[in-house]
């Protein structure tokens, strides 16, 4: 099970990115995103209605404090990896994640990650020490996770689906 943690979400603020976390996170593998900080019943509802039209089984849930998080999911044996641009290079150890066969909860920052979340973190990774997006940041790291499974996920339970075309856009609506 891969639990993707956004820290601190803001209404009216970090909507879009919040959402594009959810996003990124059901389409490159995550079974949940929790968020954390002000809650936005629109995001979770947002994305109950992308499962409805897309298929799939992805939740989405809201817990006030993100602290609690981290610790009942490392009290669960859950594996804790925080997404920073000061972590280790994702390259060199999601291979060692990825097959140790624990689940992950993957730490997405908000306006500035706290010391303690760094130290709860089995891992601190990156994907580039540059300034970048934690929507990037998630996609590489779930990519690297799933191997490249993701990219060709098809769910049957949707009522629509796309079909791949080089010339124009096809959709099958199973209604």
């Amino acid at each position: 099970m891969i639990t993707v943690l956004r820290l601190d979400h803001r209404l009216g603020r970090d909507t879009r990115i919040t959402t594009h976390v959810c996003l990124t996170a059901r389409a490159f593998g995550a079974d949940k995103v929790i968020l954390s900080g002000e809650h936005d019943k629109h995001i979770i509802e947002s994305a109950q209605k992308v499962v409805e039209n897309w298929g799939g089984d992805f939740e989405v849930e809201y817990q006030k404090a993100y602290r609690p998080v981290i610790k009942e999911h490392k009290q669960k044996g859950f594996e804790i990896i925080h997404l920073t641009m000061y972590g280790k290079h994702v390259e060199d150890v999601v291979p060692t994640i990825r097959d140790n066969n624990r689940d992950k909860l993957i730490i997405v920052g908000g306006s500035r990650v706290p010391t303690d979340v760094y130290e709860a973190a089995d891992w601190n990774l990156s994907v580039t020490n540059q300034p970048h997006s934690e929507v990037a940041a998630l996609a590489i790291c779930l990519h690297y996770m799933m191997d490249g499974s993701e990219l060709k996920t098809v769910y049957d339970d949707g009522k629509m689906q796309i079909v791949p075309n080089n010339e124009h856009k096809e959709v099958i609506k199973n209604e």
